[in-house]
């Protein structure tokens, strides 16, 4: 199922449904800046001027292996007449196009390939353009810093089973019920947010109540960084019999230092 986003142009809030790898914009929404009442007849405007249908013709040949040549020198010969019309499904079915999309039904829909928006939005105004390219590419900016989260909150996750195994290998003695098992492991993780967070599991929750999840699951990409970090740590000074008071001393220090660092080198980037 395609993914699907919004953005908000000049008052104008357009549809973004994103397949594989490519995204399409809704030309339907954006026409409505031109014409609020009849989009559709907006984009059948721009799509029987001659150059548009060149460039949607050079696009297809692009990028689509089935594009059908022979058909759209049928067009291409009546394009720019006074009575040339095309519209959208038309232009799909005829070449087999795919830099376009029609979604049919009660809240019809255009949408078509960035590349071929974007020459549609300037077409409406070079404005419009210039505001769609810029709220396009914030979109796709933090689209890009979720995907660094996750995938740090993913390394936390494997190195948290590093963690853990070396807990169960050196704290866990074989007496201990499971419910004090799961203490030794819930003390083991609060040593870690004590020296990043500087608090606990608990004492978080208690001060967040509304909030959904764990005090990691609202961590900066930074503070996932230093934690996976951490955790490894962690698991060599248990290892080697370090005492829970001095690792958390050590552990502490070694946040400090780390994300000073790693705060230097994101103001360094923002900076360049």
């Amino acid at each position: 199922m395609a993914k699907k986003d919004k953005i908000v142009v000049e008052g104008t809030e357009i549809t973004i449904i994103s397949d594989k790898q490519n995204d399409y914009i809704s030309l339907t929404d954006m026409a409505k800046h031109r014409n609020a009442d009849f989009p559709s007849e907006t984009i059948q405007n721009w799509m029987r001027n001659r150059s548009t249908v060149e460039f949607l013709g050079l696009w297809e040949r692009l990028y689509n292996p089935d594009f059908n040549y022979l058909e759209f020198e049928v067009i291409d010969k009546e394009a720019g007449r006074n009575a040339f019309v095309l519209t959208p499904k038309k232009w799909c079915e005829s070449v087999n196009a795919i830099g376009i999309i029609t979604k049919q039904g009660r809240f019809a829909q255009t949408f078509a390939h960035k590349d071929i928006a974007f020459k549609f939005a300037s077409w409406v105004s070079v404005e419009f353009e210039l505001y769609i390219v810029k709220d396009y590419q914030r979109l796709k900016e933090e689209e890009q810093k979720a995907i660094g989260w996750t995938a740090k909150r993913e390394l936390a996750k494997i190195n948290y089973y590093i963690h853990t195994d070396a807990i169960k290998h050196n704290l866990i003695p074989p007496e201990l019920t499971p419910q004090q098992i799961s203490y030794v492991y819930a003390n083991e993780a609060d040593v870690l947010n004590v020296a990043l967070f500087g608090i606990t599991a608990k004492e978080w929750h208690g001060q967040n109540p509304n909030l959904k999840g764990n005090i990691r699951d609202y961590a900066t990409i930074n503070e996932l960084i230093c934690l996976s970090n951490m955790e490894n740590i962690n698991a060599v000074l248990i290892n080697d019999g370090v005492l829970q008071s001095d690792r958390l001393i050590k552990l502490n220090q070694i946040a400090i230092q780390q994300m000073r660092v790693l705060q230097e080198n994101t103001n360094k980037k923002y900076l360049n």
